[in-house]
């Protein structure tokens, strides 16, 4: 399908250079003179390389036909992760840089995911939005801190580091989001 230069998003996996890219950034830019531009970081799916490149508006760049399909986390061997199809049972193993050194961390044995696909071959893996993870080590709070609105480094039960306020205790359970690994708000478990 073809999309305009404009119309490109982070995450979308498009054809270009007869190669498959993940967008990782974007930037739109409007210089003073000529036309305005979007930079994009550009990331090859099978071998990892990075590209720049800028896309115009007039611009049209293939977007790849991918195949979603619902798979459930079974358990990590390694740097080897297992998944099953949600219907036919058929299992799918993928190795860590597949899924991403970030995402990894937040995977959970039993959660839902969507494996994407192009012409049978697993490229990706697309985890919920939100996750749910246990602090097990926060800072204390600082008298006076909590006047201006800051945030206190913490350690996830999964070993991840993130920042939360100064009101999350060890114990508390927070939501996480899975897309930069921020903390979005406190578990309403």
């Amino acid at each position: 399908m073809k999309i305009n230069g404009n119309a490109i998003r982070p995450s979308m996996v498009i054809e270009h250079q007869d190669r498959l890219w993940r967008v990782v950034k974007i930037q739109h830019t409007q210089p003073g003179k000529g036309g305005a531009y979007a930079q994009v970081e550009l990331k090859d799916i099978r071998d990892g390389t990075k590209l720049n490149e800028r896309f115009r508006a007039s611009e049209t760049v293939e977007r790849a036909r991918l195949e979603q399909n619902d798979y459930q986390f079974l358990f990590a061997d390694g740097d080897m992760y297992t998944f099953m199809h949600g219907s036919t049972f058929e299992q799918v193993s993928l190795h860590a840089d597949l899924i991403g050194e970030q995402q990894v961390t937040f995977l959970q044995e039993g959660m839902q995911v969507k494996i994407e696909t192009f012409e049978e071959d697993p490229i990706g893996v697309q985890l919920p939005p939100h996750v749910v993870f246990e602090v097990v080590e926060s800072d204390a709070v600082v008298k006076g801190q909590t006047a201006a609105s800051s945030y206190k480094p913490a350690v996830l039960e999964n070993g991840f580091r993130t920042m939360v306020p100064p009101h999350i205790e060890p114990g508390s359970r927070i939501v996480i989001s899975t897309e930069d690994g921020c903390y979005v708000e406190r578990a309403k478990d």
